[in-house]
């Protein structure tokens, strides 16, 4: 059971359980006591213990379901959280939090309830990607059960690779994170998934207008009422068949090919627990994405990987051991109509230990961690004249230490790590703190801050306007060599990596028990940032050495900032969830030249997800989600003009030529797009066919007024392709 209380009755001495059930208290008098542990729909646990002097007791809780219904029961163990940990610009999502939002296509996932966290922008339905507080994607470090991968999203926007039934808790840092995660500027999502059933074969099947689903779990060796060893395994598969199905459900969605998006998710685990609570895991997963956009682009990316991960419990110490290895591989291609293919690679494998130390409400963390990767990347510039080839390895070394003080009404939370880009022989020491202040006990103050390195960059820039291709890039070589600074003077570039700053301050408000408001400013200065050089049109060779560098190196340097206030307002209690937030974010990019605001730069941002359960067994269920955008930013067109080919040169006819129309630019991201909104709803009704086997039967219906929200408008032909049209969904799905 996670985030669960467990308390030591009639004292101060209680906590709550991790990610893993886990739980430590600590400095404890010697005497008798009675252990307790709370969870809304179980029965409360009490046990009876004797503590001796400097004895350190190990026990294992196993709740039951309650079998009498309760009018009503507070567990406080959240509150109790916001009062012992830092817990700036970090959403724990759980597979709870998930279903309270509309599915679309009929099953929930986690790539739609990360579009609702304060600080992250989507750019849309189609080929869209998560923007976190201002970094890209390839800022965001993405980690599943200690293994790190390198796309979690799938093309079509509302779907991500991860199946929201197997998802134990998400972690979502938005900034201001501690240094055991290093290796991004921007942002941090780690997933863990959890163990399948000890107990008996379980599952799930759903299918959808949508797509389909099926996932499997039940034990290899039965657990036993002692707690002895146990093992168990679960299996997840989940597919898209849009591109077929919506020819038949959605016929004018897109009158030529249907929507044109199909995908394949397969994850298997297989765990086993030893009688202390000591566990390892091992598990392998496939992700398969196909898309082709009409007229546009066919995009296709495969992810493979296998890795693995274990919790130590030594008896009688106070000290967790924790381990995680993994190996990934992410193939992309893309070919678009202007038959400028693009085609990218990663393969990566990391590993790691993580020590934790209880000692009081105190902790100590400390660990080590081994990066390395190939990535590779082929593309013809704009011009067709060049076609650049990158191929680079690297491999990063990294230690942290973090000692989490709390002294009562404050928290302090340093933290420093150490991270080495052995490929490029460059270190980059990194301190970061996190600080809390309890001013009442309904008000408290918080910040946190730190510096960020990486050595990883994307194939795309922040300047495309859709970014449906997403490769990689490490360990850049020609890069150039100095950086004209907004007020004229240049400097050398000494460094070949990403960095940043990030300062977060906030406040958190209990306005009752079951309600909080959040608030939280943020900057974070990218004092270097590096992108794929979209200008150059000649080699890098001595006979070019007359021609600036932003003309002829294959990577620039940029810089820029993001700064905003994001506001989250969430109401849970009994039959009602109400999730409200509001950001209001600018960001900008600066390339030596010109300040300008990438594509992703949205002022403002809106979302309101209610959930509401109905019925005297609260067998029904409405849920329903508004987003609002103020317009992104995008480029004019400003005229356009006889544009003469003449590949011949002087001997070619003039008067027999076929000429194209060329096309004059305005500023760039000077203009900004239309508004964008849509409204989403969901009807669940559950029905019970046997003790364990339950059937929920799901209505809704995606883009409820049919907004007609852009995606992508053809200068030349004006014609205009629209994201995601009003499509209703029916689905069903069995769990047993």
């Amino acid at each position: 059971m996670i985030f669960n209380a467990v308390v030591l009755k009639g004292t101060k001495y209680g906590v709550q359980t991790d990610v893993n059930g886990y739980f430590s208290i600590t400095q404890i008098p010697p005497g008798k006591y009675t252990l307790a542990s709370y969870s809304v729909g179980f029965d409360t646990l009490m046990m009876e213990v004797e503590l001796k002097a400097d004895e350190i007791l190990t026990k294992k809780l196993f709740l039951i379901k309650k079998v009498t219904e309760l009018k009503e029961l507070v567990v406080s163990a959240d509150k109790t959280e916001r009062k012992n940990d830092v817990k700036i610009s970090v959403n724990k999502v759980t597979s709870r939090e998930i279903k309270k939002l509309p599915t679309v296509g009929g099953e929930p996932d986690l790539a739609q309830y990360l579009q609702v966290i304060p600080g992250v922008i989507f750019t849309g339905d189609q080929g869209g990607q998560l923007y976190i507080r201002g970094g890209s994607p390839v800022m965001n470090r993405v980690i599943i059960d200690g293994m790190l991968i390198y796309n979690p999203f799938h093309s079509i926007g509302l779907y991500s690779v991860f199946d929201a039934d197997a998802i134990r808790n998400a972690d979502v840092y938005t900034g201001g994170f501690g240094a055991q995660y290093g290796g991004r500027i921007s942002s941090v999502m780690d997933i863990t998934t959890r163990d399948g059933n000890k107990k008996r074969i379980s599952g799930k099947a759903s299918a959808s207008t949508f797509g389909s689903k099926l996932l499997l779990e039940g034990p290899i060796f039965k657990e036993k009422e002692d707690g002895s060893a146990a093992s168990s395994f679960l299996l997840s598969a989940k597919n898209s068949y849009l591109s077929r199905s919506s020819k038949i459900f959605y016929p004018n969605a897109n009158e030529q090919q249907g929507l044109p998006y199909d995908f394949l998710d397969i994850y298997a685990k297989a765990s086993v627990s030893t009688g202390n609570g000591s566990k390892a895991s091992i598990f392998a997963m496939r992700y398969q994405d196909n898309a082709k956009f009409l007229g546009v682009a066919d995009l296709n990316w495969v992810t493979n990987g296998i890795g693995g991960n274990f919790v130590v419990v030594p008896p009688g110490t106070k000290t967790l051991i924790k381990g995680y290895f993994g190996y990934s591989n992410y193939t992309v291609s893309l070919l678009e109509s202007n038959n400028k293919p693009r085609s990218s690679g990663i393969d990566g494998f990391n590993f790691g230990f993580d020590f934790i130390n209880f000692s009081g409400k105190n902790e100590v963390n400390y660990g080590v961690e081994a990066i390395g990767n190939k990535t590779t990347f082929e593309f013809t510039n704009l011009s067709n004249s060049i076609q650049s080839n990158f191929e680079a390895s690297n491999t990063e070394l990294a230690g942290y230490i973090r000692y989490k003080m709390n002294f009562g009404r404050v928290i302090f939370d340093p933290s420093f790590r150490i991270h080495y880009y052995a490929s490029i022989s460059e270190p980059s020491i990194e301190p970061r703190a996190g600080l809390k202040v309890i001013i009442t006990d309904n008000i408290r103050f918080k910040a946190a801050g730190g510096l960020y390195s990486q050595n990883l960059y994307s194939t795309s820039s922040d300047r495309d306007v859709v970014n449906i291709f997403y490769g990689f890039l490490s360990s850049p070589e020609n890069i150039q060599n100095t950086f004209r600074q907004m007020d004229g003077t240049y400097s050398d570039v000494n460094s070949r990596l990403q960095k940043s700053w990030h300062s977060i301050a906030g406040f958190e408000f209990d306005l009752g028990k079951n309600t909080l408001l959040n608030i939280e400013l943020y900057n974070k200065q990218f004092s270097q940032l590096i992108n794929v050089n979209p200008k150059k049109l000649f080699d890098d060779v001595a006979a070019n050495s007359n021609i600036p560098d932003s003309l002829k190196k294959d990577l620039i340097v940029e810089t820029g900032f993001a700064r905003g206030i994001d506001c989250n307002l969430k109401y849970d209690y009994n039959r009602l969830y109400i999730w409200a937030v509001y950001s209001l974010g600018f960001v900008t990019r600066y390339d030596g030249n010109l300040q300008y605001m990438p594509h992703f730069d949205r002022r403002h941002n809106v979302n309101l997800v209610v959930s509401y359960e109905l019925g005297k067994r609260r067998d029904w269920e409405i849920n329903i989600r508004m987003n609002y955008g103020s317009g992104f930013p995008f480029t004019r067109s400003q005229g356009y003009f006889n544009n003469l080919q003449v590949a011949d040169g002087i001997s070619q006819s003039v008067a027999n030529s076929n000429n194209s129309i060329g096309i004059i630019y305005g500023p760039l991201n000077k203009g900004r797009l239309p508004d964008y909104h849509r409204l989403d709803i969901n009807v669940k009704k559950k029905f019970v066919l046997g003790e364990n086997t339950l059937l929920e039967v799901n209505a809704g219906a995606t883009n409820l007024y049919n907004r007609q929200n852009i995606f992508y408008k053809d200068r030349i032909t004006n014609k205009e392709l629209y994201q995601l049209p009003f499509l209703p969904t029916l689905s069903a799905n069995i769990t047993f």
